[in-house]
């Protein structure tokens, strides 16, 4: 028996593996092009003579529209399900980044508004970008799989600025900051056609198995990557929306992905301005030293759901499992506020480095939603947790803006930054409790 039981376990196929690379590439590119106006903003605003606080207004556009979309398009995610969603989504945020490449066109107070509501319509169409991909990992892969998935999708957030960062700054650098709009929009077009030809669901995609199948659903998968729930029905969508901000459980992860996403923010708008205004580095120069923090995230996101699930398949429990990597990473990523104390451009980047593996480890909050989404409407839970987490991407660019401006440096902002790392930790240890799927009454 046991050597028949082998036999199967060797032909089984290994589909998932390519769907969560497909996922990987998508996150990479939308992140991408999340930080273009980053890498564009000292030359860009220099060109359009904008001051800190506007720019602060300017890294927010993105943000506004895109929590304001999150509900929507988690609804349009259990309506219509993730793959033809997605795939609408990848090319309409790649031709709104590329007509940013225009705004040079423009002077003055139309180039900022032209500016701001290209932002807004990248933010509108990647919005059911992270909800698709947790719902599609709890439709691919089994529940001891699930937070090694959701981080290796989730840590493309890094690799995008280890791959992307320098190539944008020497771009910037050698033919202006118009074509790195150009560049990242026409990538993203050119994968958006390459995503429909390759994503399927579990039920129908033309590579998998009966012995691949069986797998994933005995541990756990939900299977119907494009179910279509009861609760996405237009009339169902409130009440779904108030039980599940009625649910202790969900409410501390959802505060607490608003602050490890604080994190993130700083590290795709202000991070790069840090680097050439404090520390007075070059474009160039801040592109590639802003490689070393990037990687050390992008390792810290793929270490942290291996040790999940790794304490997982020990015979820890699934919230023991969860919150020991998300609890220590953020305790890790405080390190950020010492970048005060130090001179040395070297230390500098040793300590984002440090701090951005830390939020690496502890960014596990999508496999979180993958466990804890009710079955019957993953799209909206997944829009809620991302609605509270990327409010962050419009209080954080403001906030740190008003910082600078007023105190005329970087280090208010970074205890800003670590203030919130402490406060996610007193989320998972204090609100959280014990970590399950929501049932809907």
């Amino acid at each position: 028996m046991s050597a028949g039981l082998a036999m199967t376990a060797v032909k089984r196929s290994r589909v998932r593996l390519l769907i969560v690379t497909m996922l990987f590439i998508a996150t990479t590119i939308n992140y991408a092009d999340r930080a273009t106006l980053s890498i564009a903003g000292p030359a860009l605003a220099k060109d359009l003579g904008l001051d800190a606080v506007a720019m602060g207004y300017v890294f927010s556009a993105f943000a506004w529209s895109y929590v304001l979309a999150q509900l929507p398009g988690g609804w349009l995610l259990d309506r219509y399900g993730a793959k033809w969603v997605y795939a609408g989504a990848i090319f309409l945020w790649s031709a709104f980044t590329l007509m940013q490449g225009a705004v040079g066109f423009f002077t003055g107070f139309t180039a900022v508004a032209v500016l701001f509501a290209l932002r807004l319509l990248v933010g509108l169409a990647e919005a059911p970008v992270f909800p698709a991909n947790a719902r599609i990992t709890a439709a691919w892969f089994p529940t001891a799989e699930r937070g090694t998935a959701s981080a290796f999708f989730n840590s493309a957030q890094y690799f995008a600025t280890v791959l992307f960062t320098p190539l944008m700054g020497w771009v910037v650098h050698h033919f202006g900051w118009h074509h790195v709009f150009t560049l990242m929009g026409a990538i993203g077009i050119v994968f958006a056609l390459v995503w429909t030809q390759v994503m399927h669901g579990p039920k129908e995609h033309p590579g998998i198995n009966q012995g691949e199948r069986d797998y994933i659903e005995a541990g756990g998968a939900l299977l119907d990557m494009d179910g279509r729930g009861a609760a996405a029905a237009p009339g169902n969508a409130g009440r779904t929306i108030r039980q599940l901000l009625a649910n202790r459980m969900l409410l501390g992860i959802y505060i607490g992905q608003y602050c490890i996403t604080t994190l993130t923010y700083f590290f795709l708008t202000w991070f790069p301005v840090y680097l050439v205004k404090e520390r007075g580095l070059s474009i160039l120069q801040a592109g590639f030293a802003a490689v070393l923090p990037a990687l050390c995230g992008f390792v810290g996101g793929i270490l942290g759901g291996w040790i999940s699930d790794l304490l997982l398949r020990r015979g820890y429990s699934l919230t023991a499992s969860r919150k020991i990597p998300i609890v220590g990473g953020m305790l890790l990523s405080m390190v950020i506020v010492g970048c005060n104390y130090v001179q040395a451009d070297a230390l500098v980047v040793g300590l984002m480095a440090l701090a951005f593996f830390g939020k690496g480890i502890g960014a596990l909050g999508w496999a979180v939603v993958s466990d804890t989404s009710p079955r019957e409407t993953g799209g909206l839970s997944g829009g809620l947790f991302n609605t509270f987490g990327n409010t962050a991407g419009i209080t954080t660019p403001i906030v740190i803006g008003y910082i600078v401006q007023q105190t005329g440096s970087f280090n208010g902002a970074l205890v800003f930054v670590g203030l919130n790392a402490l406060v996610a930790v007193f989320c998972y240890l204090v609100i959280v409790g014990e970590i399950k799927r929501v049932e809907l009454r």
